[in-house]
């Protein structure tokens, strides 16, 4: 299981039988499905996030929940569907996984149920995105005969010759290392003239 590291919060999601309260509430079976509903609606529709922050917000009102703890929850709920994503977990797996990280037989068999339903529209959103990231633009190609070389076994060979544009996002400090680094080719293209 590859997010064993990550405890789930003890006396929020923990079950009854597991103690734990430390003052804070235990979510209801009930409780857990709706959070749950919420999560995989966020999930499936990432670009609604003032709406999955307003349903969060909702949530903590109704159940009486600080907003703070809950979006703990969240976080650490959000870390089991991104590391299933990732590694093609089967709905069995996750809802193992859950209870060996503490949760109920029947708060994990329903997260995994919700995870059989989402998880194809989940993987489909995934490679789109990883499309959209990483989008070849053009692409050209040269193929050739080599007909002169310093070096008589490279005469006569084949070559082929692939150049591909795509589209690639930086992270802030990356695009500030990329530019210093454009600064400092001109300034040495300048010093030649």
């Amino acid at each position: 299981m590859y997010w064993r590291q990550v405890e789930l919060p003890q006396g929020d999601i923990s079950p009854p039988s597991r103690g734990g309260d430390g003052g804070g509430r235990v979510l209801r079976s009930e409780q857990f499905s709706a959070l749950t509903e919420v999560l995989f609606r966020f999930l499936t529709e990432p670009k609604e996030v003032e709406r999955f922050l307003t349903q969060l917000s909702d949530f903590a009102t109704m159940n009486k929940i600080s907003l703070g703890p809950l979006k703990n929850i969240v976080k650490s709920i959000l870390l089991v569907p991104n590391g299933a994503l990732k590694r093609n977990l089967s709905s069995e797996q996750v809802r193992a996984d859950f209870i060996a990280l503490g949760l109920s037989e029947e708060k994990a068999s329903y997260f995994a149920e919700q995870w059989k339903v989402n998880s194809p529209t989940l993987t489909r959103l995934a490679v789109g995105q990883t499309l959209m990231i990483n989008q070849l633009i053009d692409m050209e190609w040269k193929f050739g005969v080599t007909a002169g070389s310093s070096e008589l076994e490279k005469v006569g060979s084949i070559f082929l010759q692939v150049n591909l544009l795509h589209q690639r996002e930086l992270t802030l400090p990356q695009f500030y290392s990329f530019l210093h680094e454009m600064e400092r080719v001109k300034t040495s293209l300048e010093s030649f003239s």
